[in-house]
Parts: C-alpha cells; sequence; structure tokens
C-alpha cells in the first residue's frame, strides 16, 4: 500500500510489461470495481462471472494504452468494465427470446405410431450441418452423458459460453428438423 502522499502503484504498467503476477495483483486490487459494475446489468452469476472474466482479459490486451496523466487507473478500469457490461446487455437485448424446446416439440399423438418419428441415425445425420463446435457439444452432452459443468472442464470453455452453445445449438436443430419436417422420437428428447 502506498504511502500518504505518494503515487497509488500502477498495476497496469506491470501488466503492460509482462511483469510475473501483475495481472494477479491488478484483479487483487480492481476486482471488487469491475465485480460491483458488472452485478449493476447482469443477474445471473455465471453470465457476471464471464463478463468479468472477458473484462479482465480486455484489460490485460489494452494495459499499454493506460495514460496516468488522463485518468487514473481505477477510472481506466471501471471505463472498460463499464463499457463492456453495457455491450453485454445491449446484445442480450438483441437475442431472440429463448423458449424451453420440451414445452414446444412435436411428440406423436397418442395413438400415433412412433415409428413415424425421426430416428436416432437420421437426426444425427440431419444435424450435420451443424457447426462442428456444436456437434462437438451434442456429442459429449447427449451421447456421452456429460453435464454442463462436466463439458466446461472437459473443454476448457467457460460454464456460461457451454449453456449459452448448447441452447443455441438446440434451436438451430429444432429449426432444421422443422425444415426437413422430422419429429424427434420421444425417447431421444427425453434424455435431453
Amino acid at each position: 500500500m502506498p504511502a500518504s502522499g505518494s503515487p497509488p502503484f500502477n498495476h497496469l504498467a506491470g501488466v503492460a510489461r509482462g511483469d510475473a503476477g501483475a495481472m494477479d495483483a491488478c484483479i487483487d486490487a480492481h476486482g471488487g470495481l469491475v465485480w460491483s459494475i458488472v452485478l449493476k446489468r447482469v443477474r445471473d452469476r455465471t453470465a457476471a462471472e464471464d463478463l468479468t472474466q472477458e473484462i479482465f482479459t480486455e484489460i490485460w490486451k489494452t494495459s499499454g494504452r493506460y495514460d496516468p496523466a488522463i485518468a487514473s487507473e481505477s477510472g481506466f478500469i471501471a471505463m472498460i468494465a463499464r463499457r463492456r457490461a453495457i455491450d453485454w446487455t445491449r446484445k442480450q437485448q438483441r437475442l431472440p427470446e429463448m423458449e424451453s424446446l420440451t414445452e414446444k416439440a412435436d411428440f406423436p399423438a397418442p395413438g400415433e405410431d412412433p415409428g413415424s418419428a425421426m430416428d436416432r441415425d437420421s437426426l444425427w445425420k440431419a444435424l450435420e450441418t451443424l457447426p462442428d463446435e456444436t456437434r462437438s457439444l451434442f456429442t459429449l452432452h447427449f451421447e456421452q452423458g456429460l453435464t454442463h459443468s462436466e463439458i466446461a472442464e472437459s473443454t476448457g470453455l467457460p460454464l456460461g459460453s457451454v449453456k449459452t452453445r448448447l441452447r443455441r445449438g438446440l434451436l438451430e436443430a429444432r429449426a432444421l428438423l422443422g425444415r426437413l419436417g422430422g419429429r424427434l422420437n420421444p425417447n431421444l428428447e427425453a434424455r435431453s
């Protein structure tokens, strides 16, 4: 802690120079500030954690642009955090409203032949048009039975990203199957 009257420690200069531990010291010093800014806009804890991580990644990348003659270190960091939190909020407002797939899934009517529903092989063949990353997440979740947390640990992706990508993939798959006129076999749907 700086002595009274001395200039505050410049963590960002150390980060920009690549000093070992400078980023950790910066996070320790300014983590509470960034977290409080994020929580004003983001209510979901997982999304808030992901956004906080993204903010510190941006701080790390832009640390060389910091000029103490223009702003204090905390002011520079707060500006980045506010801007990223606002961008995140705007992006969320542009996303289509999510709805549960099981609520809207087309299940065979009572007495309808379940054999007419799309079988497993046909489903995976239809899903081959989805991006490779989405298909690999589907495989981990639906074929190998991994939870969202286990997928995040296995792939190194943030938990929120895993959930979002699986959700978007399911929406894409649903739209694809709707265009193909096929229906999921209810036994496959129950596994999700």
